[in-house]
């Protein structure tokens, strides 16, 4: 699966971006390139490279290619990605985002990722907001969500929450800290996958593949594929 993440343009245009602000990893401009996202416009957005950064603070694995590197739009990832990969999108300060889930939806359909073969095999919708995971499964009840956990459920009340979440999701992404044994065996009786974030270590994923996840986000695919393969 290929994860990506999503703002929103001033103008209501959705990206992928994973950081709320183009501080960190944002270059050109000052008056284009830093601040909010929401706040900047397509075109602001447009003119900041977002590759340079990444050769400064990664010389061991730097490349000339990812000089001028820009922020796509959804649309652009789409048209790049939709018709071969499996796609998994996590959707990014909808809160403060009016129209964020509509748009989402309204370019899905563009990109034909909202047929019945898409929508049950090559495609998955996560948030840390349950209110708009809510939201989105009243406005499309066959799209596969995933409700982000970042804190941890209270034992006495873990039942509870995970048969809440069940009524809009089919899985947690639990960070990596938060997963046991526990966590993904009542997962599994509520009928929820457990996909915890973010691993990159060989002996947490061989860790928590002995636990019965069902998969993980990772930033070294080739490690993981390494150890499945044994």
């Amino acid at each position: 699966w290929l994860e990506f993440d999503l703002q929103q343009s001033a103008e209501g245009r959705l990206v992928v971006l994973h950081d709320e602000t183009l501080d960190r990893t944002a270059r050109g401009r000052l008056t284009e390139c830093r601040g909010a996202v929401r706040e900047r416009t397509i075109e602001e957005l447009a003119s900041c490279d977002v590759g340079v950064w990444f050769n400064a603070e990664h010389p061991e694995r730097a490349s000339p290619a990812f000089v001028g590197a820009r922020i796509p739009t959804l649309d652009e990832a789409l048209a790049r990605y939709a018709p071969r990969e499996r796609l998994y999108i996590e959707i990014k300060n909808p809160d403060e985002a009016p129209g964020m889930l509509d748009s989402l939806l309204a370019a899905l359909g563009r990109h034909r990722m909202r047929t019945a073969d898409a929508l049950r095999r090559r495609l998955l919708v996560q948030s840390f907001s349950s209110k708009a995971l809510v939201a989105l499964h009243a406005k499309a009840p066959d799209l596969r969500l995933v409700q982000l956990l970042e804190d941890p459920i209270p034992a006495d009340s873990l039942d509870a929450r995970l048969a809440a979440i069940a009524r809009y999701a089919v899985g947690i992404g639990p960070s990596r800290r938060l997963v046991s044994a526990r966590l993904v065996e009542r997962a599994h009786v509520a009928g929820l996958v457990v996909h915890p974030y973010t691993v990159n270590d060989s002996t947490v994923m061989t860790y928590l593949l002995g636990l019965g996840v069902d998969g993980m986000f990772t930033d070294r695919p080739g490690l993981l594929r390494r150890l499945l393969s044994r």
